[in-house]
């Protein structure tokens, strides 16, 4: 068994190397290869799919069951025809589900191989390039500038300055050389070491935090929905069978006759497509966030993220651009910025900077300062020892001047050495710029200069991770889409609020031992009060997010490190950017390729377009139901038979649910805010919708007996037809919230459409499956239910506005 990464702290490199049985040569390949089997891949595990359960489970469940009770009494009744059509609708459900959901998971991989960290690994005494999954413990790995530690490493020679922003938040590199520990998903920012490999996988040091992942798992509330509706449509149907049995019984009717007009309230009443509608609405979503991108590993995230109202931000990596800036140039008295910069710049390290020689580079190069670094003639790169760089520069005068570098307090124990009987004035000036700086939410690096052996203080650069460029603009698009963004930072509490402020979140950042006192209500109500928070840790970032749950607000969270990845999978819309470690792209519901916000509103926008097309799904699908279960329930007390048979109610499936699965690709616009899921509205809006066709149908019944003279079997196809008609033209009014002419539907929604009324209208005419109908009858039929149709949408409009469904 492996020890903690941590037990290897204080022991000499031997002792490292014997107790992982290895040397500085590395291991074999094969002697790799059965460490390998013994410990596992360097990787987060992800569950893995059984394809052949995965497509046998979506026989299993409430709405499977159903059509499953269905096919039985169907036999038991004799009507073979029904069972199989029935079985067919179960079997295309599952196919559809089963092929759509599989789509969309081959592209999640194909884009999470792109993403695959590489690291060189020294095996059978050679370098090697290996997929980081591959390294196991005693390998003897070589890190250089920009390369990801891939795992918990104990440095074995050289020195290097790494960012551990993943991991703890902080963004000022730290410092590590021999015996030094590094841990997994670290980056590399400047030098050069060797290293071997204590701890991979969830066994590294950071990896206990996917315990806490474990532990995560938000709830679907489009789930959870979806069978609030399944529960409320089938108690609307069992309730009317229990009518239509009673009366039937009252008439002496057979049980075969009642049992039939039972099973036809069950399966009008149950949602037949709505697993595969799911689906297949989520992959469209998905698929279309992963051409620009955007890899969505949570698919049921995607209609979450809708109502998503609260937006929490880490800061570094995520706001910010995870890369030291300079802020300002601090001269002090008698020196110019010019002179200032002059001296930091020539005490760079040009060919191999650091985090901190970058910033100053970077600086003088966008301000258009020239560094002439022809006049130095010795540099002195960053020392651990010294903690600083140093330069010798040849001034215009011809005098020969050293330039120094380095943190305020290192700079100001060098000036005090060399003027023990006057260093207050200088050095109180250095401290305030420091000081001033802090409350800003800056580091200071201080610049000093060395002539004739007097050294003098030259200034102070204020150093900051500052906002990425498109921060701003990104976050005010999200507050006008109606989701309050927070910010939540490991960070300092001054950092964290000079950036929140810069980016427009605002200044009401507060510490995270804020909510450690209090009961929920008050840490909920101070989360409210707040913009954001810092010096948090990850449990306080998985509390934050679940509190604002318990509160009822949907929650979003970005983040890039281990320490955000219990809240990223906690949140409904858990986003790892893209510079995430892969604990954090293993917990988020999508993961972002491209750097900044700006798919952030990409998947917000998709994730909106998706709620309206399962909206239309399933305002289509209650109508439909209250449609039929008035229209049977009356016409059974009216003409005291079934309107429609038992095989006409299964054809009927077929035009209505599985017809309707176009919806998926509609064109359909996002809200301004987020969406609700209000059952009541929905049900009202779809009451009066249903009860207008429903009446239509009574007049098609009405038309039939008295104008055209039917016998029940014609009449009953009469009914089937304008139940089909009926379907496709409310699908055309209710996928717009405004009038119908406002918007154009997809070519596939108006050619599924067009094709569904053509079928049925040849199987009417031709007697096939059903009694023949005369076209007279059949044009009557389309007539009315479609000038009906075209009247009602003036009443849609109005009840919407009315209950407000948007």
């Amino acid at each position: 068994m492996l020890a903690d990464t941590r037990s290897y702290q204080d022991k000499s490199q031997a002792a490292v190397l014997k107790q992982l049985n290895t040397t500085t040569d590395g291991l074999t390949s094969n002697e790799a290869k059965k460490r390998l089997a013994q410990y596992g891949p360097n990787a987060i595990p992800e569950q893995k799919r059984n394809n052949l359960l995965d497509f046998l489970k979506r026989y299993w469940g409430p709405m499977p069951w159903l059509l499953e009770l269905a096919i039985v009494l169907t036999l038991i009744l004799g009507h073979d025809t029904e069972s199989i059509i029935i079985f067919v609708l179960l079997t295309i459900n599952a196919v559809i589900g089963f092929v759509q959901s599989n789509n969309s998971q081959k592209a999640v991989a194909l884009l999470k191989k792109k993403l695959e960290i590489m690291a060189t690994v020294r095996r059978d005494q050679a370098w090697q390039a290996l997929a980081a999954s591959q390294v196991v413990p005693g390998d003897i790995v070589q890190l250089k500038i920009g390369a990801i530690v891939p795992a918990d490493l104990a440095i074995i020679a050289g020195n290097v300055t790494v960012d551990q922003s993943a991991l703890t938040g902080e963004s000022l590199p730290a410092t590590a050389s021999a015996g030094d520990l590094l841990y997994s998903g670290s980056i590399v920012k400047s030098g050069e070491v060797q290293a071997v490999v204590l701890n991979t996988g969830t066994t590294t040091y950071f990896g206990q935090t996917v315990t806490l992942v474990k532990t995560a798992k938000p709830k679907s509330k489009q789930e959870e929905l979806m069978l609030a509706i399944v529960r409320y449509m089938l108690y609307l149907g069992i309730a009317a069978s229990v009518i239509v049995a009673i009366y039937g019984l009252y008439l002496h009717e057979s049980p075969v006759f009642i049992l039939s007009f039972v099973l036809i309230f069950l399966i009008g009443s149950v949602p037949v497509a709505l697993p595969a509608v799911l689906t297949i609405v989520q992959a469209v979503g998905a698929m279309a966030l992963s051409k620009k991108g955007i890899i969505v590993s949570r698919l049921t995230s995607l209609e979450d993220a809708a109502s998503i109202d609260i937006f929490c931000f880490d800061k570094t990596g995520t706001i910010t651009q995870n890369k030291l800036s300079i802020i300002a140039c601090q001269p002090l008295t008698g020196y110019t910025a010019e002179q200032l910069l002059d001296a930091a710049g020539l005490a760079a390290d040009q060919e191999h900077p650091d985090a901190i020689d970058q910033a100053v580079l970077n600086y003088a190069a966008e301000i258009k300062h020239p560094l002439d670094f022809s006049k130095r003639q010795q540099f002195t790169p960053f020392d651990f020892a010294t903690k600083r760089t140093e330069a010798v520069i040849t001034t215009s005068d011809h005098r020969q001047m050293r330039v120094i570098k380095g943190a305020v307090p290192t700079i100001l124990a060098l000036y005090a050495k060399q003027h023990p009987a006057d260093t207050a004035p200088a050095s109180a000036a250095i401290q305030q710029l420091a000081i001033a700086n802090a409350k800003k939410g800056y580091r200071s690096l201080a610049v000093a200069s060395v002539v004739d052996s007097q050294m003098a203080l030259v200034g102070v650069l204020a150093i900051a991770d500052p906002p990425r460029a498109d921060s701003a603009s990104m976050l005010a698009r999200l507050k006008n889409l109606g989701i309050k963004p927070m910010m939540i930072t490991g960070d300092s509490v001054p950092i964290a609020r000079d950036v929140a402020e810069q980016v427009g979140i605002g200044t009401k950042i507060l510490p995270a031992k804020a909510l450690k006192t209090g009961t929920a209500a008050d840490k909920i109500q101070l989360i409210h009060e707040s913009d954001g928070f810092a010096n948090v840790f990850p449990d306080d970032k998985y509390q934050i997010v679940k509190l604002l749950q318990e509160d009822g607000h949907l929650v979003g969270m970005t983040g890039d490190g281990v320490n955000d990845a219990p809240a990223l999978k906690q949140a409904e819309l858990g986003t790892a950017v893209s510079s995430a470690s892969d604990v954090a792209k293993a917990s988020a519901s999508i993961i972002l390729t491209h750097p900044g916000l700006h798919d952030i509103i990409a998947a917000i926008t998709t994730s909106r377009q998706t709620y309206q097309r399962m909206l239309t799904w399933v305002i289509n699908k209650i109508t439909k139901v209250i449609e039929i279960i008035i229209l049977f329930t009356l016409g059974f007390f009216w003409l005291k038979v079934s309107l429609v048979s038992l095989l006409g109610m299964s054809l009927l499936v077929f035009a209505n649910d599985f017809a309707t699965m176009s919806i998926a690709t509609d064109n359909v616009q996002s809200t301004a805010g987020p969406n609700q899921w209000r059952l009541g509205p929905l049900t009202a809006a779809s009451g009066v919708l249903g009860l207008w066709f429903a009446l239509v149908d009574l007049v098609i019944v009405w038309l039939g007996l008295n104008l055209f003279h039917l016998s029940l079997p014609v009449l009953q196809t009469a009914v089937l037809i304008g139940l089909v008609f009926n379907s496709q033209f409310r699908l055309l009014i209710v996928r717009e919230r405004s009038h119908f002419w406002t918007s154009w539907p997809s070519r596939t929604l108006l050619a599924v459409n067009l094709f569904t009324i053509i079928i049925f209208a040849l199987l009417a005419l031709t007697g096939w499956l059903m009694p023949a109908i005369s076209s007279p009858l059949l044009v009557t039929i389309l007539l009315l239910t479609l000038a009906a149709t075209i009247v009602l949408d003036f009443l849609k409009v109005a009840v919407f506005r009315w209950l407000k469904i948007a």
